[in-house]
């Protein structure tokens, strides 16, 4: 008999933090996917809307998480006028696992669980908040956790981040 996977400590948290606030939430395990295109061949059969989670800091320090459908183009160009930033880059590795605690690659809006200073604005795309159910990373980039687009919200809200959903594939 093989042993079941061992579930990593960052997971077993936000998963723990999800049942304390009463949302359900499905784990399925994968081979560990870096990007997009990785993610679509390797990841199976998991229905629902598959999403990027874009880690960015503008020029002025601030901090932001952009969250879309994995197909949603993002104009980086423009992006900082629609939300009031100034102008975006993506955040360094270093800063990422300092302020969300993960790594590249498995960034997701759990790991605003870990933003306890609150340092990150959060962006979520109207067209992704229309989908159900949703998919997104546990904290780690072998696994893909589904919920449902009001239980992100009761997430995000318990975290103390409250979200700005636009059209990201507006103009």
């Amino acid at each position: 008999m093989q042993d079941a996977p061992q579930i990593p400590p960052a997971e077993a948290r936000l998963i723990q933090f999800l049942d304390s606030l009463g949302i359900a939430s499905t784990t399925r395990r994968h081979p560990p996917v870096h990007t997009v295109e990785e993610a679509k061949a390797l990841r199976g059969n998991i229905p629902g809307a598959h999403c990027k989670n874009l880690f960015l800091k503008d020029k002025k320090d601030q901090l932001w998480l952009v969250v879309a459908l994995e197909e949603c183009p993002v104009d980086l160009k423009s992006l900082d006028k629609r939300i009031g930033a100034a102008r975006l880059s993506f955040g360094k590795a270093e800063l990422l696992r300092e302020v969300l605690g993960v790594e590249p690659g498995s960034v997701t809006p759990f790991a605003l669980l870990n933003d306890r200073e609150r340092r990150v604005r959060v962006v979520l795309d109207r067209g992704m908040m229309a989908m159900r159910p949703l998919n997104y990373h546990p904290m780690h980039n072998a696994a893909t956790t589904t919920i449902q687009p009001e239980d992100l919200l009761r997430f995000l809200a318990a975290t103390g981040h409250e979200p700005l959903t636009i059209d990201l594939a507006g103009a």
